[in-house]
């Protein structure tokens, strides 16, 4: 026990000697908290440049015109005659899409027939573009209700009733990005600056002293401080940064304490395991950090498992980040149930048993560098 609690107060002691590892397990961690979330601070798109080709030129386009003026998504770029002219604003990066007005447009409607409208999207951006389409998707929408209403009282038939579309978001409120992201990013934030500190010490004892041996107590008190540092910091995010950044959080408390304990614990075990192969610490720099984003992507939070090869999803569940990215965006934003995550809490501690013994043999006291 007295070897235990010897090598955790060593390993803080070294985390605070060494500048590299502090910063990586403490500064990188608060850097990140505030630098990357500002990025959506504005969650939801608005006033996105549209361009129309009126060649119509008639009080219905006129109309329609207004009710797209009026939608927070878009903002009126310009009114032009033709699309060659439109093209000329895309081009200049004045619009991010384009609706047709043809000529007939009025008439076809007042003679009960359909009126055509071509809506045309700026592939350069495709996020952009797209809530521009689906901004003027509402307006073109509010303006056929408002259409069909005037021409039933015109006949003399009763009005209909106007369809109306009411959203109500379960999880994420705001619909904004910035919620639907960052916290499965925080998650993935925990697990390299762990990665990162674990490796840098790793390989600076190797440097030093020329061995990776622990006896299994000293092991023991290594791998526990280490998890202090992870759990405090996903604390920090799932805690303060969410609340200060008005994420939804504190879904499930419970079962993210205990989701989190697993997920701590296995990534401590896969960083220990992991870092007893770094010779040196600049090298763990280099291949982590390429690392992250595609462990960001196999996690399948923003790209569908659907698309994503057999193969890939079997070995994703091989990294703690992919369960755990998934079981701390159930608990903390979504609200889910113990019994919801049993899959993603039962991946983590075979991963935490899994890694837990590898790193023991690897650094089994006999182990000569």
């Amino acid at each position: 026990m007295n070897r235990f609690w010897l090598a955790f107060g060593e390993t803080f002691r070294t985390i605070v000697s060494d500048r590299v590892a502090l910063l990586t397990l403490v500064g990188a961690v608060v850097l990140y908290s505030f630098f990357y979330p500002a990025a959506y601070s504005h969650q939801v798109a608005s006033q996105l440049p549209l361009v129309v080709v009126d060649q119509d030129r008639s009080p219905m386009s006129r109309s329609l015109l207004q009710k797209l003026d009026a939608v927070r998504a878009v903002r009126l770029a310009d009114v032009v005659g033709s699309m060659d002219e439109a093209r000329g604003v895309l081009e200049r990066g004045g619009a991010e899409a384009v609706l047709l007005v043809p000529a007939d447009f009025q008439r076809n409607i007042l003679r009960g027939g359909q009126g055509q409208l071509v809506l045309f999207g700026n592939g350069t951006l495709l996020g952009r573009a797209s809530m521009a389409m689906q901004g003027a998707a509402l307006a073109i929408t509010a303006f056929g209700q408002e259409v069909a209403v005037n021409q039933a009282q015109f006949v003399g038939l009763p009005a209909p009733a106007p369809l109306r579309v009411v959203e109500r978001p379960l999880f994420n409120t705001t619909e904004g990005y910035g919620s639907s992201i960052v916290p499965g990013v925080s998650a993935l934030i925990v697990q390299q600056t762990l990665l990162i500190g674990v490796v840098v010490l790793a390989a600076t004892r190797r440097e030093r002293q020329g061995r990776l041996g622990f006896s299994r107590p000293g092991l023991a008190g290594i791998a526990a401080a280490f998890a202090t540092v992870g759990m405090l910091s996903l604390l920090y995010f799932s805690g303060f940064v969410f609340w200060f950044q008005d994420y939804p959080r504190a879904g499930n408390l419970a079962g993210l304490l205990l989701a989190g304990v697993l997920f701590i614990a296995s990534v401590v075990g896969f960083a220990l395991f992991f870092g007893s192969f770094f010779r040196t610490r600049e090298r763990a720099f280099q291949l982590i950090t390429v690392a992250s984003l595609p462990m960001f992507f196999l996690s399948n939070l923003s790209w569908p498992v659907e698309a994503t090869p057999g193969l890939l999803v079997h070995f994703a569940q091989l990294l703690p980040s992919t369960p755990g990215i998934n079981v701390m965006v159930k608990l903390n934003q979504m609200g889910a149930r113990l019994p919801e995550v049993s899959a993603e809490l039962a991946n983590l501690a075979i991963l935490t048993l899994l890694y837990g013994a590898l790193a023991v043999w690897r650094y089994r006291p006999d182990r000569s560098a």
